[in-house]
């Protein structure tokens, strides 16, 4: 057994070297990736394609598709080993990758397994945090204990202690390989959105500030709907420091599950039954999101598969609020402007509405209005144009070939991934919807709230608040 100095002098370097081994593995497994496939498939930031030199010289079609696909199966084992084997943030950005629209079917079956799999700190750990941070015993706390966890946070320090210096690592050097993609592959200010992640991953250090943004949100929608679009769990008061968060257990099945659950009760998943079910839960879904983006300005950023739960009676539960963000009213009401553009087809108003964002655009194309209207579609919408089934931000066909993003603002970056994850719930359920069409009497209610729209402007709703305006309106007539 080695005597204590060694072992502290051991414990020391590999502190040291930990960071350094950690940069090494990411390098070497983002080079195998980028390398492997170079100018094909750009899917986000981690990949970029190479073999597609390769399939240049093939001419049959089926023999193309089978390599790109041997390919995409490589990558994705790849891809699955760095996010898993990392974790942290890489687990985040496995949410971002495994989704349908976005990626390859090879990387969605082998990524989506990581949405809400995180590996978990042993239970000894977690009873020596909850101990110390509530100063009670931990029989004394809880009457039961599962130690079996439910799910697993991906940053969290209760469950990852020690994770924050190498999510730091980790960040810094996404940032590095963001700005070499930038100068050789990518028309698209990526850079800028590494900035706002690296702001909002160290928010989720800090369990004080989720409960407080989860029982705001909580509180918003119970104040403003007769039916609240979702559920947010309950923070238990007393129980709650900026390592620990006990709140309230809410009862459903992980949105993945869905359709392995109606399969279950006999129904068919792709039938007519089941889509009428999947739309009710995206339209609650997305409805919670629209309110919390546009009227309140204040909403949760985190809309991957392992955050929501389907309960009884297909009610929808959002569940973490690490990950919140509060848009500043110029960025809310430009972006209701551009709700209404995308809501209305309007190409002249989505390019006035870019430039009020503050988001800097250079066309190379003819027309660039309609190219930008297309880019602003996929960036912010949830549709998909007729025959698409996914979409590539940076591949060959892409409206960023066309239309390039020199200067994307930091804030927006978490309206653009919630808008991301958003529809690739929307594409895995087999739903081809527009929030932009949903949210237009919201982003009509939060210009004219803000006296950036009069009532003549106004396109009349159903709903509540539009028929007291016309009233008054008449009234005052």
């Amino acid at each position: 057994m080695p005597s204590p100095g060694l072992r502290e002098f051991q414990e020391n370097l590999t502190a040291r070297l930990s960071p350094w081994h950690r940069s090494f593995q990411f390098w070497i497994r983002a080079a195998e990736i980028y390398t492997g496939y170079k100018v094909s498939l750009r899917v986000w930031c981690l990949c970029v394609c190479v073999c597609q030199f390769r399939v240049r010289f093939e001419k049959d079609a089926e023999k193309r598709e089978a390599m790109w696909e041997r390919q995409h199966e490589l990558a994705a084992d790849k891809m699955y080993s760095l996010c898993s084997e990392l974790g942290g943030l890489f687990l985040k950005a496995a949410q971002i990758l495994g989704k349908p629209d976005l990626a390859p079917a090879a990387w969605v079956r082998r990524l989506v397994t990581l949405c809400d799999k995180a590996p978990a700190t042993p239970i000894e750990v977690v009873h020596g945090i909850l101990e110390k941070e509530l100063g009670q015993s931990f029989t004394a706390i809880f009457e039961s204990f599962d130690s079996e966890p439910v799910g697993s946070a991906s940053i969290a320090q209760v469950q990852h202690p020690g994770v924050q210096q190498l999510m730091t690592i980790d960040i810094h050097n996404l940032q590095a390989f963001v700005l070499f993609l930038q100068k050789t592959d990518l028309k698209f200010d990526l850079f800028s959105l590494t900035k706002e992640v690296e702001k909002q991953v160290g928010y989720e250090f800090d369990f004080l500030r989720e409960a407080e943004a989860m029982e705001r949100i909580r509180h918003s929608f119970h104040a403003n709907n007769k039916k609240v679009p979702v559920l947010v769990p309950r923070v238990i008061r007393g129980m709650v420091t900026r390592k620990v968060l006990i709140m309230e257990f809410i009862n459903g099945i992980p949105i993945m599950n869905l359709g392995n659950e109606i399969a279950k009760r006999g129904i068919d998943p792709r039938g007519k039954i089941a889509a009428v079910a999947k739309l009710k839960i995206l339209k609650h879904l997305t409805l919670a999101y629209g309110q919390m983006i546009l009227r309140d300005g204040f909403f949760h950023a985190d809309p991957h598969p392992g955050n929501i739960l389907i309960c009884k009676e297909s009610e929808v539960a959002l569940l973490d609020y690490g990950q919140v963000k509060q848009l500043p009213d110029d960025l809310r009401l430009g972006y209701a402007h551009l709700i209404l553009a995308l809501a209305d087809k309007d190409p002249s108003r989505a390019t006035q509405s870019y430039k009020e964002l503050g988001i800097e655009t250079l066309s190379t194309c003819a027309d660039g209005e309609k190219e930008l209207f297309e880019l602003a579609l996929k960036m912010f919408d949830t549709k998909l144009p007729p025959g698409v089934t996914m979409i590539s931000p940076f591949s060959d066909s892409s409206s960023l070939n066309q239309v390039a993003v020199q200067s994307f603002p930091e804030e927006l970056y978490s309206v653009l991934r919630t808008m991301q994850l958003l529809r690739g719930l929307s594409v895995g359920m087999g739903i081809n919807y527009s929030c932009a069409e949903q949210w237009r009497p919201i982003a009509e209610e939060a210009l004219f709230r803000a006296g950036k729209l009069k009532v003549g402007d106004l396109k009349a709703q159903k709903c509540g608040f539009w028929r007291r305006i016309f009233r008054r309106k008449r009234e005052y007539d």
